[in-house]
């Protein structure tokens, strides 16, 4: 096996019991039927690693190479990559106070690039070669690229009414697409039960150990461009929740690396739609586990998921760090999205702007001051998103 650098994953451990898996073995969920965790030999990488050198190598998030799974070169399938950048609202905020991590910028345009290539590697690593998931758009046209690039065979099933170039990208890109007449977790089944009978594997969100990994880079690269300082508050768009369960165990990570001071741990958000806000609705409850959201309804399509099946990840992410979790209706979503882009020349998708929808309604509520430094996370550029209809008829033949 090729190799060009040491690998310090050890082993994996269920989410609820902490029971230990096997690495370097097929999983999906753990025995208790939650998800896995990979665990790395930090203290090996701590006396080997110097961050500021990882740091310093420019190869997107594939450079966290030693807190990462893949062990055989030949398995990062790279697709141009980058460092997303932070980019402050300081027209409509005293400067610095206010931060967005604009995710658009990498392959695909989305964060869903980060946990697909990690999980589509692992799956090259273990020799599977075929993959199935639901999705709700942008996951779909990540998995397909990522999966073609590595010469693997992809299944998708999505809601019928899925954007148009969510589907359409993803075809092009070698997926078969099915569009259903039913919600994400009726998907998800289907692509369960097709893993059932052994046509594929089931790449579904946390349903598999490996795409944590690749969004957990979102927390060690913040970390990093904030000069290993993180934020008071981070709003995180939360359906599947893998970004914010990846990035607090990503910082967690670095506290044991002695990269980061405990207490520099920002407060995690779960920003939810009014319409689909299972999170925030057992949050308010006081309970460590979600009930599904009947009758899920938002335009902001990628926080559309009714269950989670790491509800209690998250919420135990939101708790354990002083946050909260917020609902925003789909008024509020678009007014964000209008004001970002007019005030601030930034395209939001719908579900970054319900990030800073739901920023508003903290700091209308005293949850967040005007004084701490907050980043909100947009997972996608707005260019994949319909927008409303523009422009001026004007007859130059005859202008008035």
């Amino acid at each position: 096996m090729t190799r060009t650098y040491h690998n310090f994953l050890t082993h994996l451990e269920c989410g609820l019991t902490g029971e230990r898996h096997e690495a370097r073995r097929i999983h999906g969920l753990s025995k208790a039927g939650k998800p896995l965790l990979a665990r790395y030999d930090l203290e090996a990488i701590k006396s080997s690693t110097d961050r500021d050198a990882i740091w310093a190598r420019d190869t997107g998030f594939w450079k966290w190479r030693e807190l990462l799974p893949v062990e055989d070169t030949r398995n990062v399938c790279a697709l141009g990559e980058v460092d997303t950048p932070l980019i402050g609202l300081n027209t409509l905020h005293s400067p610095g106070t206010v931060i967005v991590k604009d995710e658009g910028r990498l392959p695909t345009g989305s964060f869903k690039a980060r946990g697909l290539a990690l999980a589509v590697a692992m799956a090259k690593e273990l020799g599977l070669d075929h993959l199935a998931m639901p999705t709700n758009g942008n996951a779909g046209s990540a998995l397909s690229a990522y999966a073609s690039r590595l010469g693997m065979q992809t299944t998708i099933v999505c809601p019928d009414d899925t954007p148009a170039i969510n589907i359409e990208e993803t075809e092009l890109q070698g997926a078969k697409v099915y569009k259903a007449n039913g919600l994400i977790n009726a998907c998800g089944a289907w692509v369960k039960a097709g893993a059932d009978k052994g046509l594929w594997f089931d790449l579904s969100t946390l349903k598999e150990p490996y795409r944590i990994e690749g969004k957990k880079t979102m927390g060690l690269e913040l970390a990093a461009q904030m000069g290993w300082t993180l934020p008071d508050v981070i709003f995180y768009p939360t359906g599947g929740g893998t970004g914010l369960i990846g990035m607090w165990k990503a910082f967690d990570e670095l506290i044991k690396l002695g990269w980061l001071e405990k207490n520099d741990l920002p407060r995690m958000v779960a920003v939810q739609a009014s319409g689909c806000a299972p999170i925030v609705r057992a949050y308010d409850a006081g309970v460590r586990f979600a009930t599904p959201w009947e009758d899920a309804h938002t335009f902001a399509a990628g926080i559309r998921v009714p269950a989670a099946i790491g509800d209690f990840l998250i919420l135990d992410a939101v708790r354990d760090s002083g946050g909260f979790a917020i609902a925003v209706d789909d008024a509020a979503i678009e007014a964000a999205r209008k004001c970002i882009a007019q005030k601030e020349g930034l395209l939001l998708c719908p579900e970054g702007a319900a990030t800073y929808a739901a920023y508003l309604a903290a700091r209308e509520n005293g949850q967040v001051s005007s004084g701490e430094r907050a980043v909100l996370f947009n997972c996608a550029t707005g260019l994949k998103y319909p927008m409303p209809e523009a422009g001026i008829a004007l007859n130059l033949a005859n202008p008035a």
